[in-house]
């Protein structure tokens, strides 16, 4: 192999491995600099109006919408400049069928984690008393205002993860490298998070990274892992009022709420139940499911567009309609 093989492959195109690397250093990049000017523009603010508090959920909103911008537009920026696609081909567009992949994703998230807590609460771990009728307010609150956090969240990991980086090696014919090469990380970074669990919490969460990116393959849109991801943690904490990786502010007033019994290997115990073998089963079975399931698959726009390295681009208005 000479020195240009290195760097390019047999269609020309910069090698998906250094395409990745881009995309990192451009993203971290677009991180420091959004984060920055947020910082900037929050400090301005204090002088104009000093005392007021944005609060936490708005904060880790902004936090979120933060670091979904920066791999939108890192994504973006990879595929136009290395790639020469355009903005759909990231799948987050209104492509035909778009709202039917985000629902089926959301019901495949909530029926999972309802699975996950069924094994446990059957082997006697978990035990679920409803919020009382004078927080029906407080509880509507919950639901409706961390589903948006959520959503946003679950996006930003999405577009992250599953996203470029995903979506190239895709295209290189490396899908299976690719979902164990995004899986990983995305597993690594929720170790920083409350109660880890050693063992469980990285296995767990590798697993679903897995499950969200065979999600992403079946359907080579975005919008049925960000279906299942954000349902998922949204059933966890807003419906069954239990930790959400180990996190228990995001949904203060739940509709249920969870008390663990134990064990902990099978519950998860203060990480929640990530953290224990339930989820371990669920989100086995659940991946079998999605990868076997046939009621979803990629449009044929979507499929050009993410399975082949050089792939022809059209200027095709894009379809809304199912």
């Amino acid at each position: 192999m000479d020195a240009k093989q290195i760097f390019i492959n047999s269609v020309g195109r910069l090698r998906s491995g250094w395409r990745v690397l881009i995309f990192i250093v451009v993203y971290v990049a677009l991180l420091f600099l959004l984060s920055t000017l947020v910082r900037v523009g929050y400090a301005v603010g204090l002088q104009i109006a000093p005392g007021r508090n944005l609060g936490g959920f708005t904060e880790d909103l902004i936090f979120r919408l933060i670091l979904l911008g920066s791999a939108l537009l890192a994504g973006y920026l990879c595929n136009r400049w290395l790639e020469g696609l355009p903005w759909r081909a990231l799948g987050l567009t209104l492509h035909a069928r778009w709202w039917r992949d985000f629902i089926i994703g959301s019901l495949i998230g909530v029926v999972s984690l309802a699975f996950a807590t069924a094994i446990a609460a059957a082997a006697g771990g978990l035990r679920f008393t409803a919020s009382p009728r004078t927080m029906l307010l407080q509880v509507v609150q919950t639901l409706l205002m961390s589903g948006v956090l959520f959503i946003f969240a679950a996006l930003a990991e999405e577009a992250l993860f599953r996203g470029y980086p995903l979506q190239t090696l895709a295209r290189a014919k490396l899908a299976w490298l690719a979902v164990l090469l995004t899986s990983v990380p995305f597993a690594a970074i929720h170790l920083q998070n409350p109660n880890v669990v050693k063992g469980f919490t990285f296995i767990n969460t590798a697993l679903a990274g897995v499950w969200l990116a065979i999600a992403y393959l079946r359907a080579r849109s975005l919008w049925l892992p960000l279906g299942a991801h954000w349902a998922w943690n949204w059933a966890l904490g807003s419906l069954f009022g239990l930790p959400v990786s180990g996190i228990t502010t995001i949904a203060p007033n739940p509709l249920l709420h969870g008390t663990d019994l134990g064990p902990a290997w099978l519950t998860g115990g203060s990480y929640g139940i990530e953290g224990g073998v339930a989820c371990t089963i669920a989100l086995i079975v659940s991946t079998v499911f999605i990868w076997r399931m046939r009621f979803v698959s990629a449009t044929p726009e979507m499929n050009d567009l993410t399975s082949k390295e050089n792939p022809v681009v059209t200027k095709s208005s894009i379809s809304i309609t199912p």
